[in-house]
């Protein structure tokens, strides 16, 4: 039952309970394949700074699927470019399978982005060498394996087939539609089999039948490959389908979903974001009280007091006392 808040201050109904969860280990002697430590990220323009990442800490096991969700703006993007090593710290450690990506130079996170991360950017052209045809993009991503030419053409037949572009093998890639475009920049981000696919919006241009046709394509390299994925998409198909999703709000890990229930995730400095559903119940500046549970730890809003007779708060006799 609710207890009486001190001072007379009445704590309202509403509250929200949380639940310890402890994230799983990697597995015996391997790596996680991704770990952000307290990664902090500010850009800097002439007269300003915004901070675009807030301390982020965030474990991806070998092999998981994971969504980034969150509103525009709230560095989701920015933490993928650090995932795939475009981008440097301001502060904080991310480590890809193992090594601090902070410790290699320019030559060696280029061929670390060659042959063992594919990379998807929410911009399809970006992605694609727009003179060359479909086939040639695939043919020349797969330079970096060292596959035989037989093999390559292989490898970039089995995949146009798989993306619904077998037509337009020899059609240049800038001559392709949006939707083709996506399709094809996937189809380059996993020409290597990369042990690491890192998505933005993979889906965003895309009907609701090729949107499929990519959802099942990413899952298919997660089963057939062992790839771990983590995806930018505000999609709800996509975030179903890779199961464990994480939300970003303000350049933190606000919450965390998992098998079919979401939690909220304490900082490292013990700070928390309640759920956008919650926000009309703890409008900014609301004063709140946690309490130990048996069963969690239960946060109760508090209405404050009305303000007070001048007299009260000087300690002396108000209006009519003693009358």
């Amino acid at each position: 039952m609710t207890q009486p808040a001190p001072g007379g201050a009445q704590p309202s109904a509403s509250r929200i309970s949380a639940r310890p969860r402890s994230a799983a280990p990697a597995p015996a002697g391997q790596p996680f394949a991704v770990r952000c430590d307290n990664l902090v990220h500010v850009y800097r323009t002439p007269g300003s700074e915004v901070a675009a990442l807030r301390g982020v800490d965030l474990t991806v096991r070998p092999g998981e699927m994971v969504a980034l969700l969150g509103p525009s703006g709230a560095g989701k993007t920015t933490l993928l470019w650090h995932l795939a090593g475009l981008l440097r710290p301001t502060a904080g450690r991310v480590e890809i399978n193992g090594r601090q990506l902070t410790e290699l130079g320019t030559g060696a996170l280029a061929r670390f982005r060659l042959t063992e991360v594919g990379l998807l950017l929410q911009n399809p052209g970006r992605n694609l060498l727009p003179y060359q045809s479909a086939l040639g993009n695939l043919m020349f991503a797969q330079a970096p394996a060292r596959r035989s030419v037989a093999a390559r053409r292989r490898r970039a037949a089995e995949l146009l087939d798989r993306v619904g572009l077998a037509g337009a093998a020899r059609r240049r890639a800038g001559r392709l539609s949006g939707g083709e475009q996506q399709r094809l920049a996937l189809a380059v981000a996993l020409a290597n089999e990369p042990g690491l696919l890192l998505a933005d919006e993979p889906t965003t241009q895309l009907d609701p039948v090729s949107a499929a046709a990519v959802i099942e394509l990413i899952r298919d390299a997660n089963t057939s490959l062992g790839t771990t994925v983590v995806a930018v998409t505000h999609d709800p198909a996509v975030a179903a389908a890779l199961g464990r999703t994480i939300t970003i709000r303000d350049g933190r890990v606000g919450a965390e979903g998992l098998d079919g229930q979401e939690y909220v995730v304490v900082g490292r400095d013990g700070t928390l974001q309640l759920p956008a559903e919650l926000s009309d119940l703890f409008p900014p500046g609301s004063l709140a009280r946690a309490e130990r549970h048996e069963h969690g730890v239960f946060l109760h809003r508090v209405d404050p007091p009305g303000p007070q007779d001048p007299g009260d708060q000087a300690g002396l006799p108000g209006p009519g006392a003693g009358r």
